[in-house]
């Protein structure tokens, strides 16, 4: 398994996750992944391959996606430290613009530590 995951990888494994919690057996396309992004679908293929080589992703070109366990659990804390990140602003900062306090966590959730997330944890942001 790769030690240090780049934001663009997981970018696409967190929507991935997101479209398949949807999606009937997990499964997702290129052009959910296409649209979901905002990006263009040679983007997403060329992304898709390099999840498969390192294991992240089950798919071959022309079909559909699904997370391989360890693509799975990287998403599944990725996806936590985003919500971590976006009831804190919310709950506790009273943050109320929602645009500029999605794509804040969307940027920071790449940075934070596990420290970092265990201490939102226990703060209790989620209550």
């Amino acid at each position: 398994m790769l030690n240090e995951i780049n934001e663009s990888y997981e970018d696409y494994l967190k929507t991935i996750y997101i479209i398949s919690k949807k999606n009937r057996g997990g499964w997702v396309s290129n052009s959910e992944i296409s649209n979901f992004l905002q990006v263009k679908p040679s983007s997403v293929t060329d992304m898709l391959h390099k999840l498969s080589v390192n294991g992240l992703i089950n798919w071959k070109p022309r079909n559909r996606i699904r997370l391989t366990e360890t693509g799975k659990e990287i998403a599944k804390n990725i996806f936590k430290r985003y919500n971590l990140l976006k009831e804190f602003f919310t709950n506790v900062l009273k943050i109320k613009d929602t645009c500029k306090l999605e794509d804040l966590c969307c940027k920071i959730e790449h940075h934070i530590s596990s420290e970092v997330t265990n201490a939102l944890e226990n703060f209790g942001v989620l209550d």
